[in-house]
């Protein structure tokens, strides 16, 4: 039996006392144009950040694409010293810089060229972790641990990966903070909905998603009232599109006529985003992730969907069970196709389970709000800020 970790919250005052000036923020990540999860999440810290007064300048990792925001002040290209140098510069011109963490973002074997950029900051270092493996290849695992050795925080949003991370890894407990995932909450929760009740999926489309799942089930589903209809909302993966072209979302039309339902299944490869993603959303009925992955410790589409006050029907990757065990969703095994319909049956059906999961999401969305995710990241700059202006012993 392992002890529970015993990791630093945010959601409440530091103990040091704060500096009287509001610190400046540079991050180094993906950002717009690219067209993933961790440069949306980027985009609302950014944003949060600078409603608490804070300045914040974005390095982004280059992706070929021209930036025009003037929240970009330099780009990381992978595989030039050159420019690691140039982005070390930059980050050091702030008071404090964050560093976003995900497998495949950075160059060099599983993205060793960070540690480079790492050993090269002056100025305190927050490194959001996105994704932390249970299980790493011996490299992975060095390199994630130098990078804990080398920040002065390590951030994850859910409790399962704060676990994870102190009992699989060596690493400073005292290190390791829980900052809830951010999300928009929307005033209204309520939004125009179809005529037929729409089962909702989105994000970049590839393998590994489960969709394949959902479409299985919707043939059971299909005398329910209403006809409800399967959206799978999100263009491909640029990944996986630059290596199989749409051979995926083909696949996936295909599966839906073999079994019958393609008037029920659709597959949309627009990209949502703000107000869009939040009408969107609030047109569901049920939003389903029905992911493959187990290890999964955080989703920003899981907190989307909460804060929207969305039911949430899920396999049980760890985020998942954690935000939804108080009642805001419905979590089955990942090999449980009975139950994956059965639950959306459920939702589908029982108008009082429906307004019961949402009245539990929208009672977890303020703790997620980007206002009070973005306090939280200030709290620590300037508790992390305080400390190094400290006399040393």
């Amino acid at each position: 039996m392992h002890a529970a970790p015993v990791v630093e919250s945010v959601l409440t005052p530091v103990v040091r006392q704060p500096r009287s000036q509001t610190p400046s923020f540079g991050v180094l990540t993906t950002y717009p144009p690219t067209r993933c999860g961790l440069a949306r999440f980027s985009v609302e810290l950014s944003r949060a950040l600078t409603g608490h007064g804070c300045q914040v300048g974005v390095v982004r990792v280059a992706d070929g694409e021209p930036v025009s925001s003037p929240s970009v002040v330099g780009e990381l290209v992978n595989g030039s010293a050159g420019s690691v140098a140039a982005a070390v510069d930059r980050l050091n011109q702030s008071d404090v810089a964050v560093i976003q963490h995900q497998h495949g973002v950075y160059g060099g074997v599983h993205g060793d060229e960070l540690l480079g950029i790492l050993d090269g900051l002056r100025v305190p270092t927050v490194v959001i972790l996105h994704t932390v493996p249970e299980s790493p290849a011996p490299h992975q695992r060095w390199v994630l641990e130098r990078i804990a050795a080398t920040a002065d925080r390590l951030v994850v949003m859910s409790e399962a990966g704060a676990q994870r991370l102190c009992r699989h890894y060596a690493v400073e407990r005292r290190k390791v903070v829980t900052i809830p995932h951010g999300a928009t909450v929307p005033a209204d929760s309520r939004g125009k909905r179809s005529s037929r009740p729409t089962i909702l999926t989105w994000g970049l489309l590839g393998p590994g998603k489960g969709i394949e799942r959902v479409i299985d089930a919707m043939g059971a589903l299909r005398e329910v009232a209403g006809r409800p209809r399967y959206l799978v909302a999100g263009p491909t993966d640029p990944r996986v599109l630059a290596v199989e072209g749409e051979a995926y979302r083909d696949g996936l039309v295909e599966r839906a006529r073999r079994n019958g339902v393609a008037d029920s299944v659709t597959l949309d490869p627009r990209y949502y985003d703000g107000a869009a993603l939040a009408e969107l959303i609030r047109s569901a009925a049920v939003v389903v992730l029905p992911y493959d992955s187990t290890e999964q410790v955080t989703s920003g589409v899981l907190a989307d969907a909460v804060t929207s006050g969305r039911p949430v029907v899920a396999t049980a990757f760890p985020h998942a069970a954690e935000l939804l065990c108080g009642g805001a969703g419905i979590v089955v095994d990942h090999d449980d196709p009975e139950a994956l319909t059965a639950a959306l049956r459920r939702v589908l059906t029982q108008p009082r389970l429906a307004g019961s999961m949402a009245a539990e999401a929208r009672q977890l969305a303020p703790e997620m709000a980007w206002p009070v995710v973005g306090a939280a990241y200030l709290r620590l700059a300037q508790g992390l800020l305080a400390e190094h202006l400290s006399p040393r012993p």
